[in-house]
């Protein structure tokens, strides 16, 4: 398996310029993350920030694009630069597909749609193309598995007309399930070495999501803590979610550690060693309903596997979004968070 060279520990952008709700509009845009967040973020000892992007910043349904939206894009790579910091450009929403909105999915059979997107990541490659500083994530959390083939077909075909104009450009893809690690193991060979797995992790979903109210069978008021033990976490996500994620916890005993981790990360590892690619955690964290101690031992857990399974990561988020490490909740706990980014 190779290293994602330059893009070891980052942090997530999310709620700029993608998932903004009701503030798409040049006011948020401009005061949400500014160069003195970038700044902060690079004193942490990051080296990259993943910057999601929804398709409606840059580009209008009909296919033109927004200059004003990609000028947003142009102020992030210049205050990365300034501080040595790279970035994964990640197309969060595309028209006709969003990860959260199951009845927004036509995206995977609409043949306009898909050439809407690769004529936006062809606009992408022309401007940020050459830019060795930037890599490309082409969609953000593929969810349902009957996309897994239509979802191989349409990236194969994007890479392929990125590949015309930029031979060398790092593309990160990921695979269904939200970017699962089972999504992976159904992702097409690489097209070539310049691909880059990713995969997120928010497990167990029944401490990182406790009382999410997006979560479906999550019960309100939902409230846990982290660690305990293996055979307790189990039958506490088998409670509430059923056999979705029995097999997580197969084969392990005692308190959940980063042993836990590291045996869900080995499936991502063998998939990235089998075909010799990178591989890149591009979301990872604790929402901000959990208590503050639990979310600081979750993080120590998964950066001690990360960082022993070499796999470069992204954590989720910088600010707000149930998930902001600079809120002020976190105050406490930051240093011990940031502390292996």
């Amino acid at each position: 398996m190779r290293a994602f060279e330059g893009f070891l520990k980052g942090v997530d952008l999310g709620g700029w310029i993608s998932q903004c709700g009701k503030n798409y509009n040049e006011e948020h845009y401009n005061t949400f993350i500014t160069k003195e967040d970038i700044d902060l973020i690079a004193s942490w000892g990051a080296d990259h920030v993943r910057l999601p992007v929804d398709y409606n910043v840059v580009q209008t349904e009909t296919g033109e694009f927004i200059e004003s939206g990609f000028r947003h894009i142009d102020d992030c790579i210049s205050w990365c630069e300034a501080n040595n910091l790279k970035i994964v450009l990640d197309l969060h929403k595309t028209c006709g597909y969003v990860f959260d909105d199951e009845s927004y999915c036509s995206f995977f059979t609409d043949r306009r749609l898909q050439d809407m997107f690769i004529s936006l990541w062809l606009e992408f490659t022309r401007r940020y193309g050459n830019n060795d500083n930037i890599a490309f994530e082409l969609l953000n959390e593929v969810t349902d598995p009957s996309t897994a083939e239509p979802w191989n077909k349409i990236a194969a075909e994007t890479i392929a007309e990125i590949r015309k104009v930029n031979k060398s450009k790092k593309i990160v893809i990921g695979g269904i399930f939200n970017s699962s690690i089972y999504g992976l193991t159904l992702l097409d060979k690489p097209a070539d070495e310049n691909i880059v797995f990713t995969f997120h992790c928010y497990s167990p979903l029944i401490f990182t999501h406790q009382n999410a109210p997006w979560v479906a069978k999550m019960p309100k008021g939902y409230k846990t803590t982290y660690p305990l033990s293996v055979e307790q976490t189990a039958k506490d996500s088998h409670e509430v979610f059923g056999n979705d994620f029995d097999d997580e916890f197969v084969g392990l005993t005692g308190t959940m550690s980063s042993a836990y981790f590291k045996k869900m990360f080995q499936t991502a590892v063998d998939v990235a060693e089998k075909y010799n690619v990178p591989l890149y955690c591009g979301e990872y964290g604790v929402i901000d309903r959990a208590d503050r101690t639990s979310t600081l031992n979750w993080y120590k857990d998964i950066h001690a596997a990360l960082d022993e399974l070499n796999i470069a990561r992204s954590a989720w988020t910088y600010k707000q979004m149930d998930f902001g490490i600079v809120d002020a909740l976190n105050d406490d706990i930051r240093d011990g968070i940031i502390a292996n980014l």
